[in-house]
């Protein structure tokens, strides 16, 4: 018995051997079906994935917000041109006019809680493609107004509903794009998604307008529904095969639950914003009233200022946080209007408008960050809707009040009323951190 011990072992080793050797080579599949291969799969899913660099985010971002860019040049193709055209071709007032170009903003302003319902039960997706059809639609009713120019009423009628138009797939695109990104590369990364959305729709806005200017001047008024229209059914073609972000499943708040949640957030955001309205709006009459020129390098200087200032200092928002960002932005731009009030020179006025544009530019994507914290993944969509209302609001707001006080006080004190409500926004904010802190 004890020689046969040795003489065995081997036998037996080498059957493991030959054992082992059949199970590496065995079929795939038959690996696959295993348990043991069933439990790595999960383990390895489990894992979490390599973190992305940071170029790789800002490029899944910018491949998104492309869509708001396209939306924002079909918004500024017609800004700077369709006053006169009512006014002028139409023979309507300069208030008519106005009212034309507001009846968008006002469709922007009541359709942000169906965007952001729609964003967040039907897909960001799907939400964007809605508001690209919406553009499509709108440049066919702008086409056919100037078709009727010869029906004034006719026309004015169809270029209204063509503008409403508009303003609902502005609301249903600007709040899709963001959401998708949040969803695409995750929430820690909402003060990129929004700063590039913000890109997007300026540096759209700031081309659209002159190249309409020119598309006018060269091929007349019909081109502008022409382009707006195909703009919008390209972008349609690119969206169709982009994969979407799932929706996300779980308890929806209504709205009005939603806009509670975000009301001390975007009151701050609103008292801030008001410099923004107020210097756009009021910055040419401001120039006229103190006997200076050059009020347009005034804002080129804001509008560089800011975009400059997404561009290199966006990623600071996730390092120090939206408080502190949003706090030190609103200095920023406080000493910027303090500036501008105070300007005895066209230099002090320049260096006072890069400030506010440097401090008003991160405003927005640092409060932006703290109030989507308020509101479930779920109901992302209508939070940030409701966050969208109070910047409409802002800029709704500055041209009635601004003047008002232009009328009252003089030009110069616009600047010194926006600092004020500005410092009142830095207060809020500073009562919101200490309330998150405690």
């Amino acid at each position: 018995m004890l020689a046969k011990g040795p003489s065995a072992s081997p036998a037996r080793s080498d059957g493991l051997i030959v054992s082992l050797l059949s199970f590496i080579s065995a079929p795939r599949h038959d690996i696959g079906n295993s348990p043991t291969a069933a439990r790595e799969r999960v383990l390895m899913s489990a894992q979490p994935l390599p973190p992305q660099s940071s170029l790789a985010i800002t490029l899944q971002i910018v491949s998104i917000v492309f869509y708001t860019f396209i939306a924002f040049l079909c918004i500024g193709l017609p800004i700077a041109v369709l006053p006169g055209y009512v006014h002028e071709q139409l023979g309507f007032s300069a208030i008519i006019a106005g009212l034309v170009i507001g009846s968008q903003y006002l469709a922007t302003l009541l359709s942000r809680p169906m965007a952001g319902r729609m964003s967040d039960t039907l897909g960001t997706k799907r939400a964007i493609i809605y508001g690209l059809w919406g553009i499509v639609l709108s440049g066919a009713l702008t086409l056919l107004s100037t078709l009727l120019q010869s029906f004034p009423l006719t026309s004015l009628l169809i270029l209204i509903a063509g503008r409403l138009l508009l303003g609902i797939a502005q609301g249903l695109i600007g709040v899709g794009t963001i959401s998708w990104c949040m969803g695409q590369v995750g929430v820690e990364h909402t003060a990129k998604s929004i700063g590039w959305n913000g890109i997007a729709s300026y540096g759209a806005i700031a081309i659209g307008a002159p190249l309409g200017v020119v598309m006018v001047a060269e091929y007349g008024f019909v081109s502008l529904g022409i382009a707006l229209s195909a703009l919008a059914a390209g972008a349609l073609w690119l969206i169709r095969n982009k994969p979407s972000v799932p929706v996300i499943r779980g308890e929806r708040l209504s709205f009005w639950a939603v806009f509670g949640k975000i009301a001390p957030y975007g009151t701050s955001l609103t008292l801030a914003s008001i410099g923004y309205g107020t210097l756009t709006t009021f910055i040419t009459l401001y120039y006229l009233n103190r006997g200076w020129t050059g009020a347009a390098y005034c804002l080129s200087v804001f509008g560089v200022c800011f975009i400059l200032s997404r561009l290199l200092f966006i990623s600071a928002i996730a390092r120090f946080g939206g408080f502190a960002s949003a706090i030190a932005c609103m200095t920023v731009e406080t000493i910027g209007l303090v500036m501008l009030w105070l300007a005895p020179s066209t230099a002090y006025a320049l260096i006072g408008a890069g400030l506010a544009g440097f401090g008003l530019s991160l405003v927005y994507p640092a409060l932006g960050v703290e109030a989507i914290k308020q509101v479930p993944s779920s109901s992302r969509g209508s939070g940030l809707g409701a966050y969208a209302v109070f910047f409409d609001l802002a800029l709704a707001i500055a041209g009635p009040l601004m003047g008002a006080v232009a009328l009252n006080l003089g030009y110069s004190w616009i600047f010194f009323s926006a600092a004020l409500l500005s410092v009142t926004g830095l207060g809020l904010t500073l009562l919101l951190k200490r309330r998150a802190m405690a």
